[in-house]
């Protein structure tokens, strides 16, 4: 009967460890909570940026967002860049937009090194 309790209370301790580890590598990676545009959206020709916020920080060395147009051609003005103040936000600015489909395309390597990427389309009117 000592040796049941025993074996118990360490298999409850081991799934409770394996529990608390699968956890913690599910929030190691950084995933979006806000875009703008979003996705899918209709914007004007006026849209200037291309900004999403992430769960996690992010190391900007490596994170970056891409905008093509329909024919897969940049519209981009330079390299996305993560905000300083806040490491959780990363933008890039668009060259002026013509009516038509866009997408995006990112990819977030969170501050412990796991990188997510994702991607969206959003339409200008």
């Amino acid at each position: 009967m000592k040796n049941a309790l025993v074996n118990s209370s360490l298999a409850r301790g081991l799934v409770a460890a394996l529990t608390l580890t699968v956890a913690q590598l599910a929030h190691a990676h950084a995933y979006p909570t806000h875009q703008a545009p979003s996705a899918g959206a209709t914007v004007s020709t006026s849209q200037k940026d291309v900004a999403i916020d992430f769960d996690d920080g992010l190391e900007p060395a490596f994170s970056s967002i891409t905008v093509t147009d329909a024919q897969g051609k940049p519209v981009t003005s330079g390299k996305a860049v993560v905000d300083p103040s806040n490491n959780k936000h990363m933008s890039v600015t668009l060259n002026p937009l013509t009516p038509g489909d866009y997408s995006v395309a990112w990819v977030a390597v969170a501050e412990d090194g796991h990188r997510t990427q994702g991607h969206y389309s959003f339409t200008v009117k």
